[in-house]
C-alpha cells in the first residue's frame, strides 16, 4: 500500500497526512482551503486540485471531515465516483452512527471495501503519529485497514461492524469529558479547602479517585505531566470539538433510549463555556469556569 489520497487537511488532518508521508508512503491531499493544502506539500505531500485528482489512482483513501453532511456528500458526489474499486476506503471523522452506517452501506453496494475509523488522542497525537484507532469493518478488511493506518497509529482496534467505531469514539469521549468536568471539579473544591493543588495530585493519582483527566492530562497548570493547561489551554482537544462530540452522543442517546444524564450535564456545561467565548480553549479550561476565574484565560 504506497498510495494515499488524504482528503481534509484540517488540525487532524494535516498532522495525519504528514505521518503518512513519514512513513513511506505517495500522499495525494486535498482541502478547500488552499493554506492547507500548501502545508501538506511543505511536508512532502502531492497537492491535488480536486478530490478527483487525489483519488486517481489510490490504493487506500482517508478521509478526515467536520461532520456527517459533509462526509455523505464527498463520498457520494466524489471519492464513490472516481476513486478506483480496488482502493480500501476509511473515513476517519467523527460523526454520527447512522452516516457512518449510510455511506458504508452505499460503499458496499458500489464494490468497495470501507471503515469508519475516527481517532482519539487530538492534535499533538496526530502530529506525533501516536493516534488510537476505532474501527467499524468486515472482520476480513481489519488487516488492511490496520496496515493502512499505521503510520498515525499508537494503537488500532476494531469495535465491530459499520457504525462501531463511531459508537466507540462518542462513548468514550461521553466518559472523557464527565471525567474531567468531575477532575475539575474536585481540584476547585480541594482549593476552596486550603488543600493545595499539588498535593491534591499527589494523593488523588495514588487514590481511588485516579482517572485519565487527571493523571495524564491535568487541567491544573504545574501539576503532573506538561499538558495544554501549561500553554494557558491553548492546543489539545478544543472545546467546541468535544462540544461536538457530546452532542453526537446526546443524539444518539435519544435515538437508543440510553439513559446519560451525566452526558447531557457535560453536555450543558461545555454548551456554556462554548457561549462564553471559549470555544478554541482546550477542554480541561473549563477548570477556570468551576473556579469562577475565566479572566486567567484571557491573559
Amino acid at each position: 500500500m504506497t498510495r494515499i489520497a488524504f482528503i481534509g487537511l484540517g488540525n487532524m488532518g494535516g498532522g495525519m497526512a504528514a505521518r503518512q508521508v513519514v512513513g513511506g508512503r505517495e500522499v495525494m491531499a486535498f482541502d478547500l482551503a488552499e493554506a492547507a493544502v500548501k502545508r501538506a506539500v511543505k511536508a512532502g505531500a502531492t497537492g491535488a486540485s480536486s478530490v478527483a485528482k487525489a483519488v486517481d489512482g489510490a490504493d487506500a483513501v482517508i478521509t478526515m471531515l467536520p461532520a456527517g453532511p459533509h462526509v455523505r456528500k464527498v463520498y457520494d458526489e466524489h471519492i464513490l465516483r472516481h476513486a478506483p474499486k480496488t482502493a480500501l476506503l476509511i473515513d476517519c471523522s467523527t460523526i454520527d452512527v447512522e452516516s457512518a452506517r449510510a455511506v458504508a452501506k452505499q460503499a458496499r453496494e458500489e464494490g468497495y471495501r470501507f471503515a469508519d475509523a475516527p481517532v482519539s488522542g487530538g492534535t499533538a497525537a496526530a502530529d506525533a503519529g501516536t493516534l488510537a484507532f476505532m474501527v467499524g469493518c468486515e472482520e476480513k478488511d481489519f488487516a488492511d485497514i490496520e496496515e493502512a493506518l499505521k503510520p498515525m497509529a499508537r494503537v488500532v482496534i476494531r469495535a465491530g461492524d459499520h457504525g462501531a467505531g463511531q459508537a466507540a469514539k462518542i462513548c468514550n469521549n461521553m466518559l472523557l469529558a464527565i471525567s474531567m468536568i468531575g477532575t475539575c471539579e474536585a481540584f476547585a473544591l480541594a482549593e476552596r479547602l486550603g488543600l493545595a493543588p499539588d498535593r491534591f495530585f499527589d494523593i488523588a493519582s495514588k487514590s481511588s479517585g485516579q482517572n485519565w483527566s487527571l493523571t495524564t492530562y491535568s487541567p491544573w497548570p504545574g501539576v503532573g505531566p506538561v499538558t495544554a493547561a501549561d500553554r494557558n489551554y491553548e492546543g489539545g482537544f478544543a472545546t467546541a470539538m468535544m462540544l461536538k462530540d457530546l452532542k453526537l452522543a446526546q443524539e444518539a442517546a435519544g435515538k437508543s433510549g440510553a439513559s446519560t444524564p451525566l452526558g447531557a450535564q457535560a453536555e450543558a456545561i461545555y454548551a456554556l463555556f462554548d457561549r462564553l467565548g471559549y470555544a478554541g480553549k482546550d477542554f480541561s479550561a473549563v477548570l477556570q469556569l468551576l473556579r469562577g476565574d475565566l479572566a486567567s484565560l484571557k491573559s
